[in-house]
Order: structure tokens, then C-alpha cells, then sequence
């Protein structure tokens, strides 16, 4: 995309302030889950601190220095970033006085800086008489390179944490050493701010890493140059919106956020556009997605979204209290019951366990996962290598797989569980499995990745800086499968013609490796992206992202444990009631298989053929 620039350097008399934006989130998206997200630590990037370095360092030389001169290009450039990474308006008047040299030294020194390419202007006013500067894509180039600097110099004359601190990469692939020493530069403002009636409007789930997009809207509106307006909802509602928005004659919304086993019924519905008919999709830049999460948001061959989340089920695990007790991470069933069983103390009010088993949804997933983690997918697809085939479920020629040989050793299994977890495991839920995990009352719990901020940026969790992670443990027949969970953006198939530009448009910006940075600095716990994971600076902040990224490489993330065919959601309800009966001991768990079965084929049979 081209910047455009304005002839002519027009130095305004005083700086505007920014509109006050109308926060549009509706706090319904909490009515689930009213646990607060410590902050993360990380909101001042590094970047931030190096700038308030050099900026103190620049003041020591000139006090020190009584025939030292003020460097105007310097001082501007200083704070051209700080206003660029706090999501400050810069104008002339401010950079000018940011230099520390006279009025007319610095607007000249400005003009050079605009005419080398190191600044950009972009109009505030359809009149373009004021507009607002902003460090060009040279200038970040420049930037990054001067930081990675500092900070090695300051390593290596100094000392300190910073080189102990370096992740080890132990699995070497193509091109990894090269990737691994890139540093993923800011966000830079688009040449051309949108120029859509009303903002772009956003529907998301209320999880932590779509927080985190909402508490960086003033970061956005800045780089897209029109306001946000994000309205977020717990999951059950946020599909509930969106199959009424698809029912509208217009959308209300010009991206919507959707979970990834809902794609075959929204696509069939016409819920969403295909996103080849929106953008050129390699735009995208496909081959940096997560194998798994990229494919996951194709239906009948074509995409519908862009991974926004790639948040895989995993096994969170007390690698302190495994080592005193001298126990091995748990790789299969029989392990995690081993270790569950040695933990297992109700009387000092510890437990096995935790784990999704309250009625319906949550208990749902865990039924599928389970499947998994026993080889057998939850419908009849055909094996291949590293996997299930997955590419012809749009010609719905499938069946129900639930009561198996290896369906009845998946629910056994969860039977056992029962015995060494909590006693509220049958309410248990999404959240409700990560904070006694975080409290330290279970020292295994199963949780997807976003979950994790829970317990990694409280520092008072005993689960912080000493938690592994590990895909499901396997059990007779499976392997090691992390399952791909997580949301893609879209856009409504029903949003007018003439927003579908400035829609494209924000969408590559929310979704891309830099915006995905900034979430995991604020205290995102997903990423979609391979350029993400092996970011340096994303790398220190937790051991998830290289650890996630190991089993993308060893091919265990997976989606099809929850295929995505328009069934989907009422198949993992059905197995959310009958084996909750069964884990309350009212159905034994061959008659629970059988209930299910038939209750999925009937859907097949009546609803769906």
C-alpha cells in the first residue's frame, strides 16, 4: 500500500487532541466468567524501554557535557517512536518540540526527515491542512535494527539476565536459525486512514487474547485511522448474534469472530463471505499460519477466515511438584491416571486433576478430545498419514462414530478420571479448570492455551514459572494430539459491497504478525503464526509459544478431533448430556455409547440429510 504525503510541510499552531472514542464492548461477553486477567507485566515492550533509555542516556551527555549540542534529528526520532508505540498523535508542533533546537532549525531538520522517507504524514482532515506524523517503514527498519544492537551490546558489555534469558531452539528445521533472529517490527499506521461511515465494527468472543484487542482500540484506531466499535459475548451468545446477523438484510458488523467447528454451518448458511472473493489471499502470507489452524478455516476449498487464534487443548502439568515426587510427564492414559492417583489427597484438599466435565458443551468437547486421544475421530474419516482426512467434509458423506471398541475405552477412562478429581468436576467448565490449577489445589489440568495467563502473570500462583506443557496423553491406539481450538475472523457474506474494502483492510491489520506481537506482549497466551512463535522477544515472555510451535512442527496440532460440519455443535451437546449421566452413574457407559450413537444418527438421519 502507498503512503500518500502532502506537499507541503504545514506546521499547525497547536496540537489536537485526540476524539473521545465511544467504547462500544458489551460486558455481557462476561456473564460466564468473572475472573479478572492479572496484567501482564509486558505492557511496556522492550521497545519502550529502550527509547526511555536513550532518552535518559541523550539527558546524562548533555549535563554532562557543557559543549555538547542538541541533535534535533535525534530527539525527534526518540520521540516520533514513543508517540508511535504509546498510540499517541504526533504532530509537527510536538515533534518540533521534542527537538530542543530553535523553531526554525527544527522545521527544517523536519523537512529533511520527511523528504529522506523516515516520516510520513497522513491527513486529519478531509481538507488535509493538519495531519498527523508517523515513523515510515524505513524509519522502523532502521529502529529495530538499532534496538536488537543496544541490546546485544548492553549484553555483552554489561552482563545480566538478557543472554541467560535467550530460549533454546533443540528442533532444528529449515530456515529456523534465520527466522529465530528476526524481531517482528511495530505496526505501522496505513498510508490512508479508512474511510468507512461509523468505524469498523467488530463481534468477537469475550476470551483474554480478544480482551487484550480491545484494551490496545486506541492502538488500532490510530494505525487504521477511523474508531473501533467491539461488541464481545460469551460463546453460546456469540453464535447465537451471529447466525441472527446472517438472518439481517445488512450486517451489523463488518468482521465477525467465529469458533472454529462452526465453519461448515456457517459457510452453508451464508453466514460468512469467501474470502477469496474479498482480498487476494496471498496477502495473508498463508505459509506463516499454524498448519492446523490455516486449514481449519477451509470449507469445500475455500477459505472462510484468518486464524486470529490458534489456542490448542493441551495438558498443563506442576513440573516442580513431578520432579519432587519423581515422577515422568505423563505421555499416555495409563500415566496420567498413575500421576493423578499419586496426587490425589481430598483430605489435604488437593486433588488429581481438572478437567471440562459440566453438562453439555463443556462436557461435549471432552468426549471428542477423548475420542481423540484413543485414534478415533467423532465421524467415520478416512485415515491418512499424520491424521484424518478432512478435505470432503462439504459433501457430507459421513456418519457418527461415538460407540466404538474405542469409544468405550475413551469413556471408561473418563470414568476413572472421576476418581481423582474434584469434588465439583460435574459443574466443572472452561474456566473453572484453570483456577484451582492456578491455586495449586490440582497439579494437572487440561485448558486450552489462552487460558494460561491465569496462572503465568499472577505471580502469587505456584503454577507461574513452573508449569509444562504437553498435547493430550494417549491412550491404546492414539497418538499424541494437541486439539486445535481457537476462533478465525470473517467477514458477513451479508455486509454491503461498499464496506467490504475497508473491512479487508482492518482485518489483515488485527490479524497480522505485528498486531498478533502486541496481543502476547499484553498478555495474550495464542498465536497463529510461525513468525510470531519464533520471535525473540515473544519467546522470553513464556515457554507455550515454542512449545506450541514443537508440535505444530511434529504435525500433533490437529483439528479434527471437533471436524466442522454444520452438526458439529448439536453432536458435541448430545455427548455433553449422555455422558454426564453416565459420570453420575445413572447410565453405564455401554448404554451411554449406545444413546449417543443413536441420537447422532437420528440428527444425520432427520436434520441434516
Amino acid at each position: 500500500m502507498s503512503f500518500k504525503k502532502t506537499p507541503n510541510l504545514d506546521i499547525p499552531k497547536g496540537t489536537a487532541k485526540l476524539p473521545q472514542r465511544d467504547r462500544a464492548l458489551d460486558m455481557n461477553a462476561m456473564d460466564q466468567h468473572h475472573h479478572k486477567i492479572p496484567e501482564s507485566p509486558q505492557a511496556k515492550t522492550e521497545m519502550l524501554q529502550i527509547v526511555t533509555f536513550l532518552e535518559d542516556f541523550g539527558d546524562e551527555l548533555d549535563d554532562i557535557l557543557e559543549v555538547s549540542a542538541p541533535n534535533p534529528f535525534f530527539r525527534m526520532f526518540l520521540h516520533l517512536m514513543r508517540g508511535h508505540i504509546e498510540a499517541k498523535v504526533i504532530t509537527p508542533t510536538s515533534l518540533i518540540g521534542a527537538s530542543r533546537v530553535p523553531y526554525a532549525t527544527a522545521t527544517r531538520r523536519l523537512k529533511d526527515m520527511v523528504d529522506a522517507g523516515l516520516v510520513e504524514q497522513r491527513p486529519r482532515t478531509k481538507s488535509g491542512r493538519s495531519f498527523s506524523l508517523h515513523p515510515s517503514p524505513k524509519l522502523l527498519g532502521q529502529w529495530m535494527q538499532l534496538s536488537s544492537r543496544i541490546q546485544r551490546l548492553a549484553a555483552n558489555q554489561f552482563g545480566g539476565s538478557l543472554a541467560q534469558n535467550e530460549p533454546k531452539n533443540n528442533d532444528y528445521f529449515f530456515g529456523g536459525s534465520y527466522l529465530e533472529a528476526r524481531s517482528i517490527p511495530p505496526l505501522q499506521v496505513l498510508g490512508e486512514p479508512l474511510k468507512v461511515p461509523g468505524g469498523i465494527r467488530v463481534l468477537v468472543h469475550g476470551d483474554p487474547t480478544f480482551m487484550v484487542m480491545d484494551n490496545l482500540k486506541r492502538q488500532f484506531e490510530q494505525v487504521i485511522g477511523t474508531q473501533i466499535h467491539q461488541r464481545a459475548f460469551s460463546i453460546d451468545r456469540l453464535r447465537e448474534e451471529a447466525i441472527k446477523n446472517g438472518e439481517r438484510k445488512t450486517s451489523r458488523y463488518d468482521i465477525i469472530a467465529v469458533d472454529l467447528p462452526w465453519l461448515g454451518g456457517f459457510a452453508d448458511a451464508d453466514i460468512l463471505m469467501p474470502l477469496d472473493e474479498a482480498l487476494d489471499i496471498a496477502r495473508l502470507d498463508p505459509a506463516d499460519f499454524h498448519s492446523a489452524g490455516w486449514k481449519a478455516t477451509f470449507w469445500g476449498g475455500r477459505p472462510y477466515g484468518v486464524p486470529a487464534q490458534t489456542t490448542p487443548e493441551l495438558l498443563f502439568y506442576r513440573k516442580d511438584l513431578f520432579a519432587e515426587a519423581g515422577l515422568e510427564p505423563p505421555r499416555t492414559t495409563d500415566d496420567l491416571l498413575r500421576a493423578a492417583r499419586h496426587f490425589h489427597r481430598p483430605a489435604a484438599g488437593r486433588y488429581g486433576i481438572a478437567w471440562n466435565a459440566a453438562r453439555g458443551t463443556a462436557l461435549g468437547h471432552t468426549v471428542l478430545m477423548t475420542l481423540a486421544d484413543f485414534g478415533q475421530p467423532v465421524l467415520d474419516l478416512e485415515p491418512i498419514a499424520g491424521g484424518f482426512n478432512t478435505d470432503q467434509l462439504s459433501e457430507r458423506s459421513y456418519r457418527p462414530t461415538i460407540d466404538t471398541a474405542a469409544g468405550l475405552e475413551a469413556v471408561e477412562f473418563l470414568k476413572e478420571l472421576m476418581q481423582y478429581s474434584p469434588p465439583d468436576i460435574l459443574s466443572m467448565s472452561w474456566y473453572e479448570r484453570v483456577r484451582p490449577y492456578a491455586t495449586g489445589a490440582v497439579p494437572m489440568a487440561y485448558g486450552y492455551t489462552l487460558l494460561a495467563p491465569y496462572f503465568e502473570l499472577d505471580p502469587s500462583s505456584p503454577a507461574a514459572n513452573s508449569t509444562g506443557y504437553l498435547p493430550h496423553p494417549t491412550g491404546p491406539g492414539g497418538t499424541p494430539v494437541a486439539p486445535v481450538g481457537g476462533y478465525m475472523m470473517g467477514i458477513p457474506a451479508n455486509l454491503p459491497l461498499e464496506r467490504v474494502p475497508a473491512a479487508v483492510e482492518a482485518l489483515l491489520v488485527f490479524t497480522s504478525p505485528q498486531a498478533q506481537k502486541m496481543y502476547v506482549q499484553n498478555g495474550s497466551r495464542t498465536n497463529a503464526r510461525y513468525s510470531v512463535g519464533i520471535d525473540p522477544e515473544v519467546r522470553r515472555l513464556s515457554p507455550i509459544f515454542e512449545d506450541v510451535d514443537a508440535m505444530s512442527w511434529r504435525d500433533e496440532l490437529q483439528f479434527w478431533p471437533r471436524p466442522p460440519v454444520p452438526e458439529i455443535c448439536d453432536i458435541i451437546q448430545i455427548c455433553g448430556e449422555e455422558f454426564h449421566d453416565m459420570l453420575r452413574g445413572v447410565t453405564p457407559p455401554r448404554d451411554a455409547l449406545r444413546r449417543a450413537q443413536d441420537r447422532a444418527d437420528a440428527l444425520m438421519n432427520n436434520g441434516f440429510r
